[in-house]
């Protein structure tokens, strides 16, 4: 509200002034580096949030930039950014996982207070961060191990405007694929079911922090919060967006070795030859197919694969 000091953790802004600084997850050692930005004017507040998986870097590199560029004297509204959430598996170079406890963060939220690490840790971001925003914009990319083409995510929440509210988000976002998703668990579909449009993003991989790919995240930072009349001008032109209705993520059944024959953006059929496993000898496990005619959103780029680990993933088309 205008007039208010905005404080997130240990960064605290009075109206018309930005401030760093940690937010903590107690009973863990993480700590959170979030950028608060307290606009002179009244106007909506914007969570923004990256390194929920801690390998997808052109997201943080887009939030930290993002932070650092805001001028809180020309912006209305509230914005909280925070830059790195699984900071453990960041320092780590962990893929998927937070190291504290093994756990994928964004299949937890909204978390436990008295959880594991990242049940903790997704508790203290949903509570304190996502929980007391209007809109929500989560960074992502392919993991350290993946290859991707970009795509929006975005839940349904029940409630029409809410949900309409979510889909223009992702049409400014400019990223021309956007999924339904279904994935329980994580944070964008923890702030649709508290009511607050959000989406989940895509763009990058592979442990690179590529130009294209993070200025597809600045440019959709940009697009949101002059969307939403946080800041000054009128959204770039992007090109329409397609709605992709079901996805389906294919993982592995073995130990051993992944060799596929598809790559993100290529169309396959329904039971059409995608790659197979072999074990540590060469010896074919299995072959693996395309569970459903589309599009490949994402392929794994390491041979190495485990029981549960994903392969690739299929979003159909309209």
């Amino acid at each position: 509200m205008a007039g208010d000091t905005l404080v997130v953790g240990s960064a605290a802004a009075r109206p018309g002034g930005k401030a760093t600084g940690y937010l903590d997850v107690p009973g863990t050692p993480i700590r959170m580096p979030v950028t608060v930005v307290n606009g002179a004017a009244p106007g909506p507040r914007l969570s923004i949030t990256a390194g929920v998986h801690g390998g997808e870097y052109p997201g943080i590199e887009a939030a930290i930039r993002t932070a650092a560029q805001l001028d809180s004297r020309e912006l209305r509204g509230q914005v909280v950014v925070i830059h790195i959430v699984d900071v453990p598996a960041f320092q780590g170079r962990n893929i998927y996982i937070c190291p504290l406890d093994g756990k994928n963060p964004n299949r937890v939220f909204p978390g436990n207070p008295a959880g594991t690490a990242s049940e903790r840790l997704a508790h203290t971001l949903f509570s304190e961060v996502i929980a007391r925003g209007d809109y929500f914009v989560d960074l992502h990319g392919g993991d350290i191990n993946e290859a991707l083409l970009p795509f929006t995510i975005i839940v349904q929440s029940g409630a029409p405007d809410v949900d309409a509210a979510a889909l223009e988000l992702a049409r400014v976002y400019g990223i021309e694929y956007v999924v339904q998703g279904r994935v329980g668990g994580g944070t964008y579909a923890a702030a649709a079911q508290h009511k607050i449009p959000a989406i989940l993003t895509e763009a990058g991989g592979q442990g690179l922090l590529e130009p294209e790919a993070l200025e597809i995240h600045m440019r959709g930072l940009r697009n949101v919060l002059r969307h939403l009349g946080m800041t000054p001008g009128t959204p770039e032109r992007v090109a329409p967006i397609t709605v992709l209705t079901e996805l389906h993520w294919v993982s592995s059944s073995h130990t051993g070795l992944f060799y596929p024959s598809i790559r993100p953006g290529d169309r396959v059929t329904a039971g059409q030859r995608v790659g197979e496993t072999r074990d540590y000898f060469g010896t074919r496990l299995a072959e693996i197919t395309a569970p459903a005619a589309g599009l490949v959103l994402f392929t794994v780029t390491v041979p190495a694969t485990n029981p549960g680990d994903p392969m690739f993933a299929v979003a159909a088309l309209p």
